[in-house]
C-alpha cells in the first residue's frame, strides 16, 4: 500500500514536498512515479525514478522545478516542487509499478490516495 501527503496550499512560486512511503512486496518494484490529476482530465505524467540507478524522468511542464528522489526504503519517494505555478494545482498521486515503463498510468500497479496541491496567484 502506498500512503501520499504533504500536500497543501502554496502561493506561487513557493514550494512544497510530496512524500510517498509503501509497504508490501517491495522487491518487484522497479519504477515509482507521481502523477497528478484535474477534475475533468486525465491523469497526467509528472515524474518518475526508475531501477536501482536512479534514473529520473520528468514530464516538460515540471522539468527543472520538479525533483524526484527516493527514501531510505524503495518504496519511499520524494518530490521536491519548486517554482510553483497556478497550474500545478493538482491532487498528486504516487504509484508503483513492475516495469521500464512509466509515462501510463497503467504502466503502474499499486496507487496512493492522492494528496492536494493548491498554488494561489
Amino acid at each position: 500500500q502506498l500512503q501520499a501527503s504533504g500536500g497543501g496550499l502554496v502561493q506561487a512560486g513557493g514550494s512544497l514536498r510530496l512524500s510517498c512511503a509503501g509497504s508490501g512486496r517491495t522487491n518487484s518494484v522497479y519504477t515509482m512515479g507521481w502523477f497528478r490529476q484535474t477534475p475533468g482530465k486525465a491523469r497526467e505524467f509528472a515524474a518518475a525514478i526508475l531501477g536501482s540507478a536512479g534514473s529520473t524522468a520528468y514530464a516538460d511542464s515540471v522539468k527543472g522545478r520538479f525533483t524526484i528522489s527516493r527514501g531510505s526504503g524503495k518504496m519511499t519517494v520524494h518530490l521536491q516542487m519548486n517554482s510553483l505555478k497556478p497550474e500545478d494545482t493538482a491532487v498528486y498521486y504516487c504509484a508503483a509499478g513492475y516495469y521500464s515503463d512509466y509515462l501510463s498510468p497503467s504502466d503502474y500497479h499499486n496507487w496512493g490516495q492522492g494528496t492536494q496541491v493548491t498554488v494561489s496567484s
